[in-house]
């Protein structure tokens, strides 16, 4: 297809220079073209929206793995009000979501501890608890309250390297100045979640991710332990991006329905939300 399209427009769109490749001027130019073509698109889609009198279309969504465990409950009562609306949700971990918004790939993201470098636009919505957990035969879950120091010899379950949870827990230890010698690494929250309850180690995860183990009991949240560690979710975009009729209006819900979706979020986990 690429060779069919450099057939089409008589030049190359790919260069290799010290054996990396790069987008020639060519393909620079048609990028530009092509996104001005989808944004005028875009437009008469909100414009057709208008005539119709009710919203259509599909929301491109991306979002980190952390906040999986609640967006398809925000989107439904999303759904609830406009029922033509559809869903493309990509679930991934932080530095995919980076490389997505370089590349324009969605509407929206929703992720946590937005870089200020991008020239993003962003709205902070809800609060992303990073709780402290073990099984509860664990000897720590005994005890009263506990620093982040209390921690240290105990094996840490992690995520991958590019996790936000991850970064966001790194930087805090150390500011803290606390260091697991012993880690695990792995690759979702749910095998986080599963070697916790198998015994493995401790994990230091949102609290999205565990609430119904500690629901159960399977689970147990460490008290004290200088946590939980507050962030915020966001929706973020490009400050330039051209948003399709859709999401202008999830952007809109988010910004107008908080309180529902806190009230949501808390109906799911069981827990109220800090604000």
């Amino acid at each position: 297809q690429i060779r069919q399209l450099e057939e089409l427009i008589g030049q190359p769109l790919f260069e290799y220079v010290s054996k990396k490749l790069y987008l020639t001027e060519a393909a620079q130019a048609l990028q530009l073209a092509s996104r001005d073509i989808f944004g005028r698109l875009e437009s008469l889609d909100m414009q057709l929206s208008d005539m119709q009198g009710s919203l259509q279309g599909q929301l491109k969504l991306a979002i980190e793995s952390s906040c999986k465990y609640f967006i398809p409950h925000l989107f439904a009562a999303f759904k609830r009000q406009h029922p033509e609306v559809s869903l493309s949700l990509m679930v991934v971990n932080r530095a995919q979501i980076i490389r997505r918004l370089s590349d324009n790939r969605d509407d929206l993201v929703v992720m946590s501890a937005v870089p200020l470098d991008m020239g993003l636009e962003f709205l902070p919505f809800l609060s992303n608890p990073i709780v402290a957990v073990a099984p509860p035969d664990h000897p720590l879950s005994s005890l009263a309250t506990l620093n982040l120091k209390d921690l240290e010899p105990w094996p840490l379950l992690t995520r991958e390297t590019g996790s936000g949870t991850r970064r966001a827990c790194e930087e805090y230890f150390k500011e803290k100045r606390v260091h697991f010698t012993q880690t695990l690494e792995v690759s979702s929250s749910e095998a986080q979640r599963e070697c916790v309850v198998a015994g493995l180690g401790l994990a230091i995860l949102t609290r999205h991710a565990v609430c119904q183990e500690l629901a159960t009991g399977a689970l147990v949240e460490l008290p004290g332990a200088e946590l939980p560690l507050y962030r915020s979710w966001c929706v973020a975009q490009a400050r330039d991006k051209r948003l399709s009729p859709v999401a202008h209006a999830f952007l809109a819900f988010i910004r107008t329905e908080r309180a529902q979706i806190n009230q949501l979020v808390e109906r799911f986990d069981g827990r109220p939300r800090a604000t």
